[in-house]
């Protein structure tokens, strides 16, 4: 291909030059704490691993391979991978952690104690057999980060139309993708300097074989690690060539079948390597990138970048022999650099960094949005050997690989059980919906983030596509069902004429009118309310009764959520908070109103300062319990129990900053569903269903829930939400956690089960 830096500098593909889309699979051994081999199976949490999208095993039963979807950016990538790690973690059991090096840990003496993976199909169990005996167990348990990478679209469209060499697109993508893997096969060594990090080998790894002289920069991508034998020859001069040569080497036998071939970069563009002929070449996997130790997921988003402009600098530089000799030249300078003692400088060390100088010359040219600074380290690395991953991996495990790398593996595991209520990568989501793609994610559910900001998610399971907001509105319930529940009026009518009891009032749609109301509430208890919001926001409850002043501030409040507001009696009892789904109640919640308790030395302020320290208190839905505020409701309610937010309770003394109970206004959750009896879980259930929800929360209020349902006055339902967050269920103040999101995804894919 001809004029390559020329047309690479065109002004109008400036912006589409950093365009690509990535994809990462990373395998990792399972270790027990001590850093010894896992001996249990796959775990059944994962579901199965003959369809699943995320978590699956490689060659043996212990080796996890974590697969991200294809991510339109690094970040995007690393959001992925962080939170298919944190799924992965908090499902192993807690004895279990995964080896962060490449190399694997101490193997079992014998061959026949290293397990091979236990698939669903014999084909694929009889093919890593087949591996076992031509390889060797042991060449198998090695782990890497296999990278995919693929040029952006319109990148692609708008070089394609700047040039004049090729007509046919799909012939000019798989010229651009072969002369890239020519030159990265050529300057590998570049990022095997970098970026090895198998320096040394564990007990029972060389056994029979011949071993390398330790420490080097990476056995894994020497000629000690996994290749394939001397004999097996395959050019990429041509994709012609490419596929005729492997189809050559599986007819006379080197190969058992297509994908034996393993080489640092695969070719990719179908399913099977025989589909790259009506495919052309889509992206490349590059296969032979080692385990970052230092980065938790094994590698980190600098590197992804890195990758990115080595990618593309591959593009841009010129091949200076033919196919055959330069791809040779590559391989031979590789294996050197391999087997370098890691903390010397290598003998290619000037190439290095004309490598380097290149790469800065690239960045400048093309516009690249890097720092100008994105190449110091790998220039300082090839000054100064001890900053590569393997000489600071060595340096690391000199004494005990198995000790440190242990450790290593358990400060990552402890990180993903720091906050187990979310969803790394994904923080920024309302925490149910986190929950629910941890869920689905586990199970092997496909998750499409349509929309962050809106909670917006696309599943795929069993050949079905579902659609799911706020983890809990879905296709199930009918476009009217929320309308109906957004507004509070409709829903009493609806709940009053099936024959449930809801507390009698009026609506009003000005001050003027709501205040010359107020003799008809002023002698007894009465409710304050939006028409139409949920998570209690603008409600002001008076037990009572209340100041036509207090009255007036109150309709303030509630007027600047909503343009309708709702004045009703007060209902004594406890408020409760029934979950169904699909006509069963799965959870009940007690919530106890936002609260402090004095201690006689400290104000109001101050201890609402200190409750709000608890790491499960988070601000909207992102931790399962809502900071305690200190708005114009909370201080309306201390004034009514006599108190300023300056007051300094009595030591022992509970203070109520709010009256209504809910979760989202600092409130406290406790599960109390297994204390009730089925009549209230009846009426709860039929109230939802007389809404026409398959999905609802309904919030009751009972004086006493040892009563029959039945009684006079036994229950009063107050409201009915559309949208009610699943996350204080399942991670609850007290009492038992209750796994909501997977009652829907189950409720969405009954074949989950």
């Amino acid at each position: 291909m001809k004029n390559i830096k020329q047309l690479l500098q065109l002004e109008a593909l400036q912006p589409y030059i950093w365009q690509a889309r990535y994809g990462v699979e990373k395998e990792s051994q399972r270790i027990t704490a001590d850093g010894k081999l896992a001996q249990t199976n796959h775990p059944n949490k994962f579901g199965n691993r003959a369809y699943h999208p995320y978590i699956q095993t490689d060659f043996a039963e212990t080796q996890l391979e974590l697969v991200t979807p294809v991510a339109d950016s690094p970040q995007e990538l690393m959001n992925w991978l962080a939170a298919i790690h944190d799924v992965a973690y908090r499902s192993l059991p807690k004895e279990e952690m995964m080896w962060p090096l490449s190399m694997p840990p101490v193997l079992p003496r014998k061959d026949e104690d290293i397990m091979i993976a236990k698939l669903d199909t014999f084909e694929d169990v009889l093919y890593r057999r087949y591996l076992a005996k031509t390889y060797g167990k042991r060449k198998q348990m090695v782990s890497g980060i296999h990278f995919n990478f693929e040029f952006g679209a319109d990148f692609l469209q708008n070089l394609f139309a700047a040039q004049e060499q090729y007509d046919d697109f799909t012939d000019f993508k798989t010229a651009i993708y072969l002369k890239v893997t020519r030159n990265y096969l050529r300057y590998r060594w570049f990022l095997t300097y970098l970026f090895g990090a198998s320096p040394t080998s564990n007990e029972y790894y060389f056994v029979e074989d011949s071993a390398p002289q330790e420490p080097v920069r990476s056995i894994r991508n020497s000629r000690f690690g996994y290749t394939n034998h001397e004999d097996v020859h395959v050019s990429y001069e041509s994709l012609t060539q490419y596929l005729s040569d492997i189809a050559r080497m599986v007819e006379i036998g080197k190969l058992s079948e297509e994908k034996e071939f393993y080489a640092p970069v695969r070719l990719r563009g179908g399913q099977k390597v025989s589909d790259l002929v009506q495919t052309g070449i889509r992206y490349i996997e590059l296969r032979n990138i080692d385990l970052n130790p230092f980065a938790p997921f094994g590698i980190n988003q600098e590197q992804i970048e890195f990758l990115h402009a080595f990618m593309l600098y591959m593009f841009y530089l010129p091949e200076e022999e033919s196919a055959d000799d330069w791809v040779a030249h590559g391989d031979a300078i590789n294996d050197f650099v391999a087997l370098e003692r890691p903390d010397r400088v290598t003998d290619y060390v000037e190439e290095g960094m004309d490598l380097v100088a290149g790469l800065k010359e690239m960045v400048y040219n093309l516009k690249l949005p890097l720092a100008d600074t994105f190449f110091d380290f790998a220039q300082s690395a090839f000054e100064d050997p001890s900053q590569t991953l393997a000489a600071r991996l060595y340096a690391a495990t000199k004494k005990d690989t198995t000790t440190w790398a242990a450790a290593v593996a358990k400060e990552n595991q402890a990180h993903a059980w720091l906050k187990p209520y979310q969803l790394a990568g994904f923080t920024k989501m309302e925490l149910s919906t986190q929950i629910l793609m941890f869920d689905a994610i586990q199970k092997g559910v496909q998750v499409v983030v349509l929309d962050e900001e809106d909670q917006f998610l696309q599943l795929r399971f069993a050949g079905r596509t579902e659609y799911v907001k706020n983890a809990n509105m879905t296709s199930k319930d009918s476009y009217v069902v929320p309308l109906i529940m957004a507004n509070k009026t409709v829903t009493k009518k609806v709940l009053a004429n099936a024959g449930f009891r809801v507390p009698e009032g009026l609506e009003f749609a000005d001050m003027e009118t709501a205040i010359k109301a107020y003799p008809k509430f002023s002698k007894s208890g009465f409710v304050v309310k939006p028409k139409s919001t949920n998570y209690g926001l603008g409600i002001s409850i008076f037990k009572h009764g209340a100041s036509l002043a207090d009255f007036k501030e109150a309709l303030a409040i509630a007027f600047a959520e909503d343009t309708a507001v709702l004045v009703e009696e007060f209902m004594i009892g406890t408020e409760y908070r029934f979950f169904v789904l699909d006509g069963v109640v799965q959870a009940i919640l007690l919530r106890v109103p936002a609260n402090i308790v004095g201690d006689g030395q400290h104000t109001i302020t101050e201890l609402v300062a200190a409750k709000n320290e608890d790491p499960l208190r988070g601000s909207h839905h992102r931790a399962p319990l809502e900071l305690i505020q200190l708005g114009e409701i909370e201080k309306l309610m201390l004034k009514e129990q006599g108190y300023t937010t300056q007051s300094v309770p009595a030591a022992g003394v509970t203070v109520y900053l709010r009256e209504n109970s809910n979760v989202s206004t600092g409130g406290d959750s406790i599960d109390v569903t297994d204390e009730f009896s089925e009549d209230y879980k009846e009426v709860a259930a039929k109230a939802v269903t007389a809404l026409g929800a398959k999905i609802s929360g309904i919030d009751l209020i009972i004086p006493d829930k040892t009563q029959p349902a039945t009684a006079p006055k036994a229950y009063g339902i107050i409201e009915a939400n559309f949208n009610p967050a699943m996350h204080m269920h399942v991670y609850p103040f007290s009492g038992k956690s209750r796994r909501l999101t997977m009652a829907v995804l189950k409720f969405l894919y009954p074949e989950i089960n």
